[in-house]
């Protein structure tokens, strides 16, 4: 018999063998043991997480004669039939290459006809994100229907890409990824089980590299043992993997935090002459830093993870290592992972990166009263600090005192007017209407779904201000955002690196949005009112022209309030930048 991948010969065939996956597994199990199995099942998750794995235990599980607690035997006929594959009522699709209408069409008239072995059809759909809308719409008249003994199960990396309809009729599951040290704890029970050599640390490389995926580990160990003649060592796992020595990175910390600039260039040259990748290096840098940061913080659970290999070596890094600098190492790591992943000049980046790394100060960032009266020149900056205040109270009093008594004989000299940063708030009422006037609910739902995937991508700072957005209303003309902070709004319609960071991701993610509005919720509420208004009494105007433009509102903040508290409104000057 010829050779099979490792990932394949060790294909769980009980719900026990399912790594990773405790609560779906449980779930499934009890729903076979008291029959109460639905008609179309939604397994969504990463690569290699088991979907298809599940997919067809349930399907064995279902069909077993002989089945207990919901686990097929895996020895009569049945069993032996779908796990070959050779069973004609487990129908395995993938929608990737049948995409088409004709052939969701095709299922749609097969599925009429009752089951010849088993006691159920079962139809697996791997992919099925990938169907065409046109296939989507004629799975869902079978869904809405289904005959009694045909089961679907639908298993996607891209839910938020399937039409709500599709997935408000499944049991939907999300499979999540698998932790390194359950990965580890398989790959060595294959490992014992094939009596093969291997050194623990390699697994540990292995298990990293795969990210969460249990078909990624067996692949790359694999791929490890037959470079290594069935031995697994660390060498071997880290040609196979690219990933570099934890000696390496150690040195190259080592060499920033002490500022040699020119050693730790030096090093980056050396791992980059062996062959690494540099995305790699970066990714690599920065779990380093991670298990240090989480070494000094809690090294009791990063011990019992056991997903790190903690020496001598990594214990005295972490020891002269401070949390504030490995902060700031890991940010700048981002940074530059972020600029590096549309560059052909990546070695440019790591080089800059070195530079960067080796200026951070070492010394942690003093905060406290105590830390702060030791410097003289804070010290000053506060005394001179200190006395303004106390003058502007004094300035306060006098002028609320002449005002009282009805002072006017003399002229006061006025304090210096004070200017506020503020956002001015030009709201684009045209396109909102356009944008209502073909929004629809599934439109809605899709830009919702997507809305972590994007939030994902962007900046911490421009993360959190989309966070705080509220979806109005989506469709073919475009998307409408409400924000309950008027001054985060303003922020976004004026600054366009952050509109563009973000309008680029949806792009990429949701797909093309012709345009995309912001507006504060306060003034949505009185369009939103308006436009029904318009809608029920049919004045809705066709051209866009005849819609009243709104007025500009400049922004004021709790600042301005303040200081019109304070000095009052005569008194205050607000200037654009």
């Amino acid at each position: 018999m010829s050779y099979q991948a490792l990932y394949r010969v060790w294909r769980p065939q009980t719900f026990e063998d399912l790594v990773g996956q405790d609560m779906i597994t449980k779930t499934l199990k009890n729903a076979l043991a008291t029959k109460q199995t639905t008609h179309a099942y939604l397994f969504a998750g990463p690569r290699g997480t088991g979907k298809t794995s599940c997919a067809k235990l349930f399907a064995k599980a279902l069909n077993c004669p002989n089945q207990v607690n919901g686990d097929p035997c895996n020895e009569c006929e049945i069993c032996k039939a779908i796990t070959a594959g050779r069973l004609n009522d487990v129908i395995e699709i993938d929608a990737a290459s049948n995409n088409g209408v004709e052939e969701i069409r095709d299922i749609r008239d097969k599925v009429k006809y009752a089951p010849t072995q088993a006691d159920y059809k079962v139809y697996i759909i791997d992919e099925v994100h990938m169907l065409s809308t046109s296939a989507f719409n004629a799975l869902l008249k079978t869904l809405e229907e289904p005959p009694a003994n045909v089961v679907f199960i639908l298993a996607t990396t891209d839910p938020h890409k399937i039409p709500a309809t599709i997935i408000s009729r499944t049991q939907r599951f999300d499979f999540k990824r698998i932790t390194s040290g359950a990965i580890l704890e398989r790959m060595e029970y294959i490992l014992k089980q094939k009596q093969f050599e291997y050194d623990e640390k390699a697994l540990n490389v292995i298990a990293r590299a795969a990210e969460g995926g249990m078909r990624d580990a067996l692949s790359i160990l694999d791929q490890v043992l037959s470079f290594g003649d069935n031995e697994v060592t660390l060498d071997n796992a880290l040609l196979v993997t690219g990933s570099v020595t934890r000696e390496n990175l150690i040195k190259y910390l080592n060499q920033v935090q002490n500022h040699e600039t020119v050693a730790g260039l030096q090093t980056i040259h050396a791992i980059l002459d062996e062959g690494k990748d540099a995305k790699r290096l970066l990714e690599d840098l920065i779990n380093c830093c991670r298990d240090l940061l989480l070494y000094k913080q809690a090294p009791e659970m990063l011990e019992q993870t056991g997903s790190v290999m903690i020496d001598d070596e990594f214990k005295d890094m972490a020891e002269k290592s401070n949390p504030e600098t490995l902060y700031r190492y890991i940010d700048t790591l981002n940074e530059q992972q972020e600029n590096m992943r549309y560059s052909m000049h990546q070695s440019v980046y790591l080089e800059v990166l070195t530079v960067k790394l080796a200026k951070i100060d070492g010394k942690e960032r003093k905060t406290s009263v105590q830390s702060l009266q030791t410097s003289p020149e804070t010290l000053n900056e506060l005394n001179d600090l200190q006395r303004q205040i106390k003058e502007l109270k004094d300035q306060v009093k006098n002028l609320l005192g002449k005002s009282d008594r009805g002072f006017s004989g003399e002229k006061t000299s006025r304090p210096a007017k004070k200017a506020v940063q503020h956002y001015e708030i030009k709201i684009d009422v045209a396109s909102i209407y356009r944008i209502l006037g073909s929004a629809t609910k599934i439109d809605k739902n899709r830009f919702s779904d997507c809305m972590n995937d994007i939030l994902s991508t962007l900046n911490v700072s421009s993360k959190a201000m989309f966070k705080m957005c509220e979806i109005e209303a989506a469709g073919p003309e475009g998307i409408i955002l409400s924000f309950n902070n008027e001054f985060i709004c303003g922020r976004i319609i004026n600054e366009e690196r952050v509109r563009d960071e973000f309008e680029n991701s949806v792009g990429r993610i949701y797909g093309d949005a012709k345009k995309i509005v912001y507006v504060p919720k306060n003034r949505w509420l009185n369009i939103r009112q308006e436009y029904i208004k318009q809608m029920r009494s049919g004045t809705i105007p066709k051209d866009a022209a005849e819609i009243p433009s709104d007025q500009t509102k400049e922004h004021e903040d709790d600042i301005v309030q303040e200081a019109e508290d304070i000095f009052g409104k005569d008194l205050i000057e607000i200037k654009e930048d």
